[in-house]
């Protein structure tokens, strides 16, 4: 049996999905812990996942609360693999957020990063990871929206 592509998702990807119910977004986040694909977290990415859903808490659209966005991390950490960083490749990328998406990544033996910003994750692909949308991602998988 093949084993399940290990991934990061981006940010973007993660608020995306808390948007709104319709969309690929949702779809992946939805699939999480479901064995279809393995999501990867490193201590800086949880801390950006939590600054950006604080942030969205106060809109109007998720309504998303303290105890939500503290449950949802939870869950991921309880389902993803935990990565530790020793390598920084830094600076490879224009954004210093990309950077560490890029060395999650590489630390973690991840197929893909899932991101919305595929332009700015250009020439990673050196590294032996790919850079795909959620869409295209889920349906690689066998999974459609």
């Amino acid at each position: 049996m093949a084993q399940s592509p290990r991934v990061v998702v981006d940010t973007n990807v993660l608020v995306a999905g808390l948007r709104s119910r319709r969309g690929a977004s949702f779809r992946l986040l939805s699939e999480v812990g479901k064995g279809r694909f393995e999501m990867a977290l490193s201590v800086p990415l949880v801390l950006e996942y939590e600054d950006a859903l604080l942030r969205l808490r106060h809109s109007d659209v998720t309504r998303l609360n303290q105890g939500d966005v503290d449950a949802l991390l939870d869950y991921f950490c309880s389902v993803a693999h935990l990565q530790q960083i020793f390598y920084l490749w830094r600076p490879i990328l224009p954004d210093p957020k990309d950077d560490l998406l890029l060395e999650l990544a590489v630390a973690a033996r991840c197929q893909s990063i899932v991101t919305f910003n595929r332009r700015d994750f250009a020439g990673v692909d050196k590294f032996g990871v790919s850079v795909v949308e959620p869409g295209p991602f889920l349906s690689g998988l066998g999974v459609f929206q």
